[in-house]
This record gives C-alpha cells, structure tokens and sequence, in this order.
C-alpha cells in the first residue's frame, strides 16, 4: 500500500492516511477481508507516531470502512451500496458547487451547464 504524506499539507496526517485509504477501498483497490497493514508497521513505514494512525483507522472504523479483529489485525468490510452512493452524491455535489463557481466567473447559467453537459455526453466525451 503506498500512502503518501505531505507535511506542507494544510490537512492533518491522519486525514491524509483516512482519505488515501478510504479512495482505496472505494475504487475497488482493496476489497472486502484484504488485511491492512498494522497500526504500528504502517507508523513506522511513514515515520509517525503510533497514535496518528490510530486516528486514521478508528475513523476508518467508525465511518465502516474497516473492522478489526482482536489480536488479527484490521480488515477491509464488506461494501455498504448504500454508503458508497452517499459518498460518491457528495463528491458529486462538491464538484457541482465548483462547477457553479466557475461558471459564474463566464457569465453562464445552469442552462448553459446543463447544456454543455448533454453536449459532452452526446459527442460521447464523458
């Protein structure tokens, strides 16, 4: 597993190891039951502390992302469809409110967008 840490990052390390793993798990990358690295040998191999990967797995844990199993380590969990649609709608809306910001700096409209969209679609470029 390669998680990459920016130190010159506004966001917190173990944000940073949450969000690469979570992607992970979403994309498909790691599927269900795939052992994770230890708390401890995932610290070491990025140099910090115990505690901040702590972080990033019992946030991982807690959003049901990964189980543990006591003295076996943390595991991948079964994919929740539910869940996943809630997280892809809201990378969705992100991306739809940066749309309108832009948008808004070439004079267009929602029409304008919607049409652009169905445009990019019919020329199958998305």
């Amino acid at each position: 597993m390669n998680i990459f840490i920016d130190n010159r990052s506004g966001t917190p390390i173990y944000d940073q190891i949450y969000t690469q793993i979570k992607n992970l798990i979403i994309s498909g990358e790691f599927i269900e039951n795939d052992p994770l690295p230890s708390i401890r040998n995932l610290a070491k191999d990025l140099r910090i502390s115990v505690i901040t990967t702590k972080r990033a797995y019992d946030e991982l844990e807690r959003e049901g992302f990964i189980y543990t199993v006591q003295a076996k380590g943390c595991f991948v969990a079964p994919k929740n469809t539910e869940m996943l649609r809630e997280q892809n709608l809201r990378k969705i809306e992100e991306h739809i409110i940066e749309i309108k910001k832009l948008s808004a700096s070439c004079n267009m409209t929602t029409d304008d967008i919607i049409a652009m969209i169905k445009y990019l679609d019919e020329e199958n470029i998305i």
